[in-house]
């Protein structure tokens, strides 16, 4: 049956913010490329000999999976750019996905007498892949003076609160409103920078862990509960109220990420002023200016020092 969509710029629907989604690399489109390449293999292997076929048919399954693994590396290396705090991918999938596109170039080409030849474009195809897509990120972003096994807390917990808003998006498209389901996009993207503050500095864990354990599951069983309700009553009280709730839990998500800020900016003050008094009790003073005119003025300001400076050089003058 048809649906009303009640978008952003519907009549009657007030205007609220889009949600980001994931990042995506501004080189993904190409990846269809490879595998369309190798189409030729494709088309052809059933008009080949016994071995004709099952090279080209090998060759273009190969040169796919080579696509594939592109793909995956391109939205790791997506993530991994988004971020400012971040480890290495797993595994290098573009380089894999490179090997398997040249590999799988090899095996199309190849015939009884000329596996040189098949080589060579193989060699070649992986040279062009490099080029097109580049290499993985090979070292860790940002992960000067983090403990690993606290990252590692923070990678499971955070894990753990990406399957709760995958479960409320689940849950909210039973609904059929699609209003309904950017709303829900809305705070999971929401959520998710309280994640990546967490992230840059797993000591917030302790501070932000019911947010991302308690307060996210309650938040998906409302939503399931809400979503079975409303796709058979359509019942605009409830409808209000989960609204409601979600505009309650963005708020209380959005302040505890600027106070876990806040903290971080307090954080920096005290250990600025830890390092200045142990400064002066090693004696370390700044140096003696070597002008009159641009002596020690504590107390004045940056416009007052270049008053002064510009008066004193007219007078020698």
């Amino acid at each position: 049956m048809a649906k009303r969509f009640g978008g952003r710029f519907s009549p009657g629907q007030p205007d609220m913010p889009q949600p980001k989604g994931e990042p995506v690399h501004p080189l993904e489109s190409r990846v269809k490329w490879i595998t369309i390449s190798a189409s030729p293999f494709l088309m052809t292997a059933f008009w080949q000999d016994p071995f004709g076929l099952v090279t080209n048919l090998a060759g273009f399954g190969i040169v796919a999976i080579g696509g594939l693994l592109t793909r995956e590396g391109l939205q790791a290396e997506a993530s991994y750019d988004a971020r400012r705090v971040a480890r290495r991918p797993a595994w290098p999938r573009k380089l894999f996905g490179g090997v398997a596109t040249g590999l799988g170039l090899a095996v199309g080409a190849a015939e009884p007498s000329a596996f040189a030849g098949a080589g060579l474009i193989g060699v070649a195809g992986a040279v062009l892949h490099y080029l097109s897509f580049g290499g993985d990120p090979m070292r860790d972003k940002g992960m000067e003076g983090i403990d690993p096994f606290q990252q590692d807390r923070v990678a499971r917990v955070v894990a753990e609160g990406e399957d709760y808003l995958a479960g409320m998006l689940d849950a909210i498209r039973r609904t059929g409103d699609r209003r309904l389901e950017a709303r829900v996009q809305v705070f999971a993207e929401t959520a998710r920078e309280l994640f990546r503050r967490v992230e840059e500095d797993p000591g917030d864990l302790t501070a932000a862990r019911r947010y991302l354990g308690v307060y996210l599951m309650g938040a998906r069983d409302a939503t399931v509960k809400f979503a079975d309700l409303y796709a058979h009553t359509k019942d605009a009280s409830a409808r209000d109220d989960y609204e409601k709730l979600l505009s309650d839990l963005e708020g209380n998500f959005a302040a505890r990420t600027r106070s876990l800020i806040e903290g971080g900016r307090a954080d920096f003050d005290i250990e600025m002023q830890v390092l200045r008094d142990r400064l002066a009790r090693e004696g370390v003073r700044t140096r003696e200016p070597a002008s009159p005119a641009l002596e020690d003025r504590r107390g004045h300001d940056l416009t007052d020092l270049i008053r002064d400076t510009v008066k004193a050089g007219r007078k020698r003058d």
